[in-house]
């Protein structure tokens, strides 16, 4: 997945991205559905010379945290917006998630306005409960739009999760950003673009000395040595004990080897693996990978509750070593989510972790590190 290896990866919208790419990425792939916006004429092309105007929500598929909102009437409110394309179950947007809260308490009441832009990379994401439970979960209270088919993201031309697009008060992208990091870049450009606003208003504007977050993560991708893993057959890699095509979309025997080489995943007992992930369909059945990180995840679901145990390196995991979601070495798969099995608390190293379940019906998408 294109997410990965994009910690503190920015590219500001200039000069050279615009001769170079700005027409392609922002004119060519504009779809039907999706229109620019028409900036504001401020009677000087130096931004049309520089930035290209932002593209509005397409198609959207639901809204939480606001009536139906278009980045269009925002900007027609003389408001700036900070596009947040983003998917509840990817960690990488998740650790983005305590900045986005932050700004949006620091400025929302200096006019920027962020819109969080659902694009699910799973099918169960599509479903708007889940969204509403993912924001609840992580106390987002700026708008949400869901965009279940991909217009807006196809219209801006992105492949990541997560990316923000900055959109000032004439309706231009002025800054534009990849992935996890950059942190201080961003609220700069967020404190410029509210900065020309308010004296474009005429209005005052306090001192802005940085919004204060709480509860963020930072991850050293030094440390992180395995790739994120997905278990599903149109992207699966690394996994030791792939079957034929034959057990596709079928419910196969599978048995894991005796080890396992650093990265590599098996699975053990009766699976069924679809496009985007396996589902155990026998009594019990265990998901083995070896990683090395500090913290591992796992993207999973069930239609009811689900209990495994967590195992690291042939033993049950003891609390010091336990992911958040785990309680005395055990899980409950309640809610389509990622779940954080393994937290060494900033003590990253190669090991061996087993996820046991003892009951059917759960199913297993991708692996996360961190």
């Amino acid at each position: 997945m294109d997410r990965k290896d994009l910690i503190q990866i920015a590219v500001i919208v200039g000069v050279a991205i615009l001769v170079t790419v700005g027409v392609v990425s922002f004119v060519a792939l504009s779809q039907k559905e999706s229109t620019p916006i028409n900036p504001i004429n401020i009677g000087s092309q130096s931004k049309a010379d520089l930035y290209t105007p932002a593209i509005d929500i397409s198609s959207p598929d639901g809204f939480i945290n606001t009536d139906p909102i278009n980045i269009s009437d925002l900007v027609a409110d003389s408001k700036v917006v900070l596009l947040d394309i983003w998917t509840y179950s990817c960690i990488n947007c998740q650790r983005t998630l305590p900045y986005l809260n932050a700004w949006h308490e620091e400025y929302a009441d200096d006019g920027l306005v962020i819109i969080g832009l659902h694009t699910p990379e799973f099918e169960f994401e599509k479903d708007i409960a889940n969204v509403r439970r993912a924001v609840e979960k992580y106390g987002i209270e700026y708008p949400v739009v869901l965009d279940n088919d991909y217009s807006t993201w196809n219209a801006y031309g992105n492949r990541y999760w997560p990316r923000k697009y900055l959109i000032d008060i004439d309706g231009y992208v002025v800054y534009d950003h990849i992935g996890e990091g950059g942190y201080e870049e961003t609220e700069k450009a967020i404190q410029a673009a509210l900065a020309e606003r308010a004296k474009r208003l005429g209005e005052e504007l306090d001192e802005m000395s940085g919004a204060k977050v709480e509860n963020a993560e930072t991850v050293d991708p030094r440390t992180v040595k395995t790739p994120e893993t997905y278990i599903g057959y149109l992207r699966v890699s690394n996994m030791a004990n792939l079957p034929s095509e034959e057990c596709f979309d079928s419910s196969c025997q599978l048995d894991a080897p005796d080890r396992l080489s650093l990265n590599d995943f098996a699975l053990d007992g009766v699976w069924k693996i679809g496009s985007e992930g396996a589902t155990l369909e026998s009594t019990t059945g265990s998901i083995f990978i070896k990683f090395s990180a500090n913290k591992a995840n796992l993207v999973l679901t069930s239609e009811t509750s689900v209990l495994g145990q967590i195992y690291l390196d042939g033993e049950l995991v003891g609390e010091a070593s336990s992911g958040s979601d785990v309680v005395s070495g055990t899980i409950k798969v309640m809610d389509n989510d990622l779940y954080n099995l393994i937290d060494l608390r900033g003590e990253p190293g190669e090991h061996l972790l087993e996820i046991r379940f003892l009951e059917p019906g759960v199913s297993a998408f991708a692996f996360t590190f961190g």
